[in-house]
């Protein structure tokens, strides 16, 4: 069953985002961000270019030629990325099919409306028998 892991409290989402695929690199598994809005995959995608400040993390459109050589996606079809361990989403509803994958990561902001949405999402796993682990960001002076 996959495992779900809540990031509250985030100062930054998509700073948060991008540690996490950080983070995923470095234990060797294939991330797909979830990012249905072309917007917030734009971002995501610059921000990876420049975050960390001393590093990179390999990263592309999941309908990129490379994505098969490549440890972190970002795109909008998680049922197509069957080669990934970790799922991270960044849609205000659970993605669709998350439990292909052995881990969902959530990263929720201060933000009234988001942390409202990420209740619901919250509730939708536990209703459903998930394993929920949560992180609380707020002493991180990073934001995450």
């Amino acid at each position: 069953m996959t495992s779900i892991d809540f990031y509250f409290n985030a100062g930054d989402r998509l700073q948060v985002a991008c540690r996490l695929a950080g983070k995923a690199l470095a234990q060797g598994k294939q991330m797909l961000i979830y990012a249905p809005d072309a917007d917030t995959a734009q971002r995501v995608d610059r921000m990876l270019w420049t975050w960390p400040a001393t590093g990179f993390v390999p990263h592309c459109s999941m309908h990129d030629s490379i994505a098969g050589q490549t440890p972190v996606l970002i795109g909008d079809q998680p049922a197509a990325a069957t080669r990934c361990d970790v799922l991270l989403n960044l849609a205000a509803d659970p993605p669709p099919a998350f439990e292909r994958f052995e881990r969902l990561l959530e990263v929720v902001t201060l933000d009234d409306a988001e942390r409202l949405a990420a209740r619901d999402r919250y509730r939708f796993y536990r209703d459903r028998g998930y394993r929920i682990a949560d992180h609380d960001l707020a002493g991180n002076s990073r934001g995450g």
